[in-house]
């Protein structure tokens, strides 16, 4: 069974080859119906058992009800692809355990092997996995080394045996190329969570004949940014505002700034828990007690002590979605004593992305320098993944290509279904 898998800084996904050229996508049951995009994300609660605690682990749908439903949370963790390059993070203290990472990442895996297995009737022990360019993180080709050996580790510790690894946005010009009828030649842009990848590839009938299975990238190139950038930055200048960032104290008639560090933990909503320390709310507990506006503080103590971090990341989702739909939007986050609702225009958005928009653009200029291509000799360009959306992203590609070349479909699974069709080949390595 060829089987390819999307492991997504934010969703995954699994597809299989049923015969030549047509793919199956797996499908995740979650509490509203079914989803071919499983979170990746993992949720832990520490659980008294036959009188012993124990630490039990789910994963995507099944690990956002658990969060949701329960009354004391455990540890929600998202995002665990972004630390594959770091060498400083090799555990986490969860409930007073060390875990390591590859063991947090092949529980999500092994999660969705089993129900792909489950679904597909069949053992799934070789799979094609898509990888980005650039891991997060990684400054060099020996840290992409290192992160693809954790990724490779994390799945053996999942269960799988034959492993072989695929660039994301080569994966995604698999899948294009299953539509054609012709030959092109054409520009990927993949756009995570946590990273954006772009190749060059000769694709169509005619390369499939002449070359068997051999790709026809000319040139990859890719950099550690993507959507979750775009959502701390709406966090940075939409939300922290709201919770106190920038705002004074006063300390004995001097008016000092609030602490800065906490909000950089918010930006990431995953780190959220990570404030729920009594060190860090008896630091912020007196922090409102100088507040020149205490009420703002007090919405984050509650979003700290509730754990909220998901909740919020949602209201965030919803108005960069909002925003590519509208030229203006309303962000609104509601829950027990903390409401917010501040109106937000989309220009507003895309000044504050405006850093990342011109490194996705370098970065693109880059594939088409070292591979000598212009940008006239493109015939097409396929765009994928949750980012490809924003309309700033797609500008990018409008301008330098023309509107009439840019073309979408699949957005969060056109990976892996070209996964499924890559693992039909013979020269996988």
């Amino acid at each position: 069974m060829q089987i390819g898998l999307d492991f997504g800084t934010t969703n995954s996904s699994v597809a299989r080859l049923t015969k030549p050229g047509e793919v199956e996508l797996a499908r995740f049951p979650q509490r509203d119906g079914i989803t071919e995009s499983f979170r990746s994300l993992l949720y832990l609660e520490r659980l008294r058992e036959a009188g012993r605690i124990t630490i039990k682990s789910w994963s995507g749908p099944s690990g956002i009800e658990h969060y949701l439903s329960a009354e004391d949370k455990g540890r929600l963790i998202q995002s665990l692809k972004s630390f594959l390059s770091s060498r400083s993070l090799k555990t986490t203290e969860i409930f007073g355990r060390h875990f390591k990472l590859e063991d947090l990442i092949a529980n999500i895996l092994r999660d969705l092997r089993e129900l792909a297995e489950k679904q597909f009737g069949a053992p799934v022990r070789r799979v094609v996995v898509g990888r980005p360019v650039v891991f997060v993180g990684a400054q060099s080709a020996e840290d992409n080394r290192y992160a693809s050996e954790r990724l490779k580790l994390s799945f053996e510790k999942a269960g799988f045996e034959q492993i072989f690894f695929e660039y994301e946005p080569v994966a995604a010009a698999y899948h294009y190329e299953s539509t054609l009828d012709h030959d092109e030649l054409i520009l990927i842009g993949d756009f995570g969570g946590g990273t954006s990848d772009f190749s060059l590839l000769r694709v169509g009938p005619s390369r499939s004949r002449a070359d068997g299975d051999s790709p026809g990238v000319l040139g990859n190139e890719g950099l550690p940014l993507a959507g979750d950038a775009f959502d701390a930055k709406i966090v940075r200048h939409l939300v922290s505002p709201a919770l106190g960032a920038g705002s004074l104290l006063d300390s004995a008639g001097k008016l000092l700034p609030a602490p800065n560090w906490v909000y950089f933990k918010v930006e990431r909503w995953h780190y959220l828990s990570f404030l729920k320390s009594r060190e860090t709310l008896n630091m912020l507990r007196s922090v409102k007690a100088q507040a020149v506006e205490p009420e703002k503080i007090e919405a984050l103590l509650y979003l700290i002590q509730h754990d909220l971090g998901y909740q919020l990341h949602r209201a965030v989702q919803q108005v960069k979605i909002g925003l590519s739909q509208h030229e203006e939007e309303v962000f609104r986050f509601e829950d027990g004593d903390v409401l917010l609702e501040i109106p937000v225009a989309r220009g507003e958005f895309e000044s504050w992305i405006s850093e990342e928009l011109a490194a996705i653009e370098q970065s693109m200029a880059a594939l088409l320098a070292k591979t000598g291509i212009h940008a006239k000799d493109v015939d097409k360009v396929f765009l994928t993944g949750g980012s490809s959306f924003v309309p700033a992203v797609r500008r990018i590609f409008e301008l330098q290509f023309g509107s009439h070349k840019i073309r979408t479909g699949d957005e969060f699974t056109s990976v892996a279904r070209g996964l499924a069709l890559r693992g039909a080949g013979a020269q996988l390595s």
